[in-house]
């Protein structure tokens, strides 16, 4: 058990189920996509306000992305080097697509839909809860 797991275990409220990394993995994602998908449900927002919000939630997923990418590309990343190779394409299309977003050129959709897709992947592999 790597060692910030170990401490996580050792601190952790007695009874709480302990959180692995794929869950942290999993409510980052949750957290940017949920920010990403209520920009198209506020329609109340002054254009301003929305392009505020709309830049935080792609500047949060984009940083999430970065941080992904990191790790992938690290030579003690544990994944297939098949999939590590597919993740890293996804993470440059985030990239590139995220700035037509913020350009006002595209829909922040597709953005949504890579991150459900990753986030079916980590709940897959933490099996059901």
């Amino acid at each position: 058990m790597p060692a910030h797991d170990t401490r996580h275990a050792i601190y952790a409220a007695p009874g709480s189920p302990t959180r692995t990394g794929r869950d942290t993995e999993y409510d980052a994602f949750a957290r940017v996509t949920r920010n990403l998908g209520a920009l198209s449900r506020q329609s109340d927002l002054s254009k301003l306000e929305h392009t505020r919000r709309l830049a935080q939630a792609i500047h949060d997923n984009r940083r999430l992305w970065s941080t992904l990418v990191a790790d992938l590309a690290g030579d003690d990343n544990a994944l297939p080097v098949a999939l590590r190779a597919r993740l890293l394409s996804l993470g440059a299309f985030v990239q590139t697509y995220s700035s037509r977003v913020l350009g006002d050129r595209a829909s922040p959709e597709p953005l949504i839909e890579v991150n459900t897709a990753i986030m079916r992947g980590l709940r897959r592999e933490r099996g059901p809860t």
